[in-house]
């Protein structure tokens, strides 16, 4: 005889149905009001609702409440697509809170990105952080860095523009870059984000040129995993000869 199927699988399932009809944002009943609709005891309806989170379906945000959640945005790896651009092709709304936005010095990693090595003087950089979100829903922390010279952008629309856009209009166009991935935790950044501050972050430290080559923008973006993603495309090597077995020869008699 088949096993019953537990009762918090039963009610997860039609919770699942419930979140396909749902839009991304929407508030979604709390542990207490499941477990009074379903008639169950709150370690039930937690159970249930646990595994919608697990998936990244459903977020519950201290203080707020529960919140459907589709799947994160993707942008393929390969492609230079701003934050702001993404969004829109999306259907979402780019907007941003500025965290800092001046000309200071540059720490080493942003003076090896953007200056040569002979550079006479101690560098300086346009610093721009911002929180990052798509609607009203926090999805980054971006700490953006341009050469000094660059101190334009500053007197830029950061809430709602774009900065690439405003480095086209002032001559300068986003051509090639290179970016390296990584991963933490949300960390001191969690209330920027409305995070607990173990949260899975993910990180792209990205480095970009303009269309003369030379350094434009050094990027640190750490995006929240479940509500971001990026998307690789990748070939697959053909195994070298060396890593295929080597029959042995037969004995000598």
């Amino acid at each position: 005889m088949a096993a019953t199927q537990p009762l918090y699988e039963r009610i997860e399932k039609q919770l699942r149905r419930r979140l396909e009809a749902a839009a991304d944002g929407d508030p979604f009943p709390s542990e207490a009001r499941v477990a009074e609709e379903f008639g169950v005891s709150r370690m039930t309806a937690r159970a249930a609702l646990v595994r919608l989170e697990r998936d990244g379906l459903l977020e519950r945000v201290p203080g707020r409440g529960s919140f459907v959640r589709q799947a994160p945005a993707a942008r393929p790896v390969g492609t230079l697509l701003s934050f702001h651009d993404q969004a829109l092709a999306g259907g979402r709304t780019p907007r941003s809170r500025v965290l800092e936005a001046a000309v200071r010095p540059a720490s080493p990693q942003e003076s090896t990105a953007l200056y040569p090595a002979d550079t006479a003087q101690p560098a300086s950089v346009v610093a721009i952080s911002r929180v990052r979100y798509f609607d009203d829903l926090p999805v980054a922390i971006e700490h953006a860095a341009f050469p000094a010279t660059l101190d334009a952008l500053l007197t830029a629309d950061l809430e709602t523009g774009s900065l690439h856009q405003t480095l086209r209009r002032l001559g300068l166009h986003p051509t090639l870059g290179s970016s390296v991935l990584s991963a933490r935790t949300a960390d001191q950044d969690a209330p920027e984000l409305d995070v607990d501050p173990t949260t899975p972050m993910l990180v792209e430290t990205r480095s970009i040129v303009d269309q003369h080559g030379n350094p434009l923008e050094f990027t640190v973006s750490s995006y929240v995993a479940h509500r971001y993603a990026l998307k690789v495309d990748f070939s697959v090597a053909a195994p070298s000869s060396s890593s295929h077995p080597t029959a042995a020869a037969p004995a000598t008699p």
